[in-house]
Parts: structure tokens; sequence; C-alpha cells
């Protein structure tokens, strides 16, 4: 095995053993703004144009081919929309659930890089638009 593969397993270890899942990220992104007083209703069309104009950092990185600037948008946008959700009364979790419940009914065809539902698939139809439970 040559230097550098070895060198990149073991960032690839130690990265795994040291760096906390997806939820440890979440609960510490709430704490975060909970520690900032941002999970409050009433900050929501503040919080939703944040989550937009991460958006648009995001799709000027994936324009310019910006890897550094792909991971931070992609991270960025995560962390608005996490705070989005408790802002709501939801949590991330319960929406994500929400919406793979949905989508892993669907039938339909990958056209130009995007996933194009069966117009016949009812999957997904009568969700209830309430909270993310």
């Amino acid at each position: 095995m040559n230097k550098d593969r070895k060198q990149i397993e073991q960032l690839a270890n130690d990265y795994w053993n040291v760096t906390p899942d997806m939820a440890d990220l979440t609960l510490a992104v709430r704490d975060w703004a909970v520690a900032r007083d941002l999970i409050d209703r009433d900050n929501v069309p503040a919080q939703f144009m944040k989550m937009i104009e991460e958006v648009g950092e995001l799709s000027r990185a994936i324009q310019k081919n910006n890897t550094s600037g792909i991971i931070d948008g992609l991270g960025d946008t995560l962390v608005t929309v996490i705070i989005l959700a408790y802002q709501l009364g939801y949590t991330p979790r319960q929406c994500l659930q929400v919406a793979y419940n949905e989508i892993s009914k669907r039938t339909g065809r990958t056209v130009g890089g995007v996933f194009v539902k069966d117009p016949t698939d009812g999957a997904g139809e009568g969700v209830p638009m309430g909270p993310c439970a």
C-alpha cells in the first residue's frame, strides 16, 4: 500500500472516530441557536430569508465548481434549515422522515439529472400539511 493511500485511510479513520454524528451536530446547532435567542417563531421570516441567502451562495459555488465553497454552502444551508425547523416547532429528523417516507414509495425516472415522478404515481398524495410528526 502506498504512503498516500495509508495517509488517506488514517485521516478517514480519525474522522469517523472523533467526529460527531448527524444527530449530535443537529443538537449542537439547535443549542447554538438557543443560546443566541434564534429559536422563536417570530424569527421565521428572517430565518427563511437567511436560508435563501445561503442557497444562493451554494448556487454560486456550484457554478464556479468551488469545492470548498460547495462544502461551506451545503453546511450553511443545513444550519439554516435546522434552525428553521426548530423555530417552526419541528425537529429536522421528523421532517426528513416524512419526506423520506413519501419519496421512498415514488416511481419515476431520472431526466437531465433530476428525478421526475411518474404522473400516475399516487405516492405522497394525501400527506397532511401539518406538523412533521
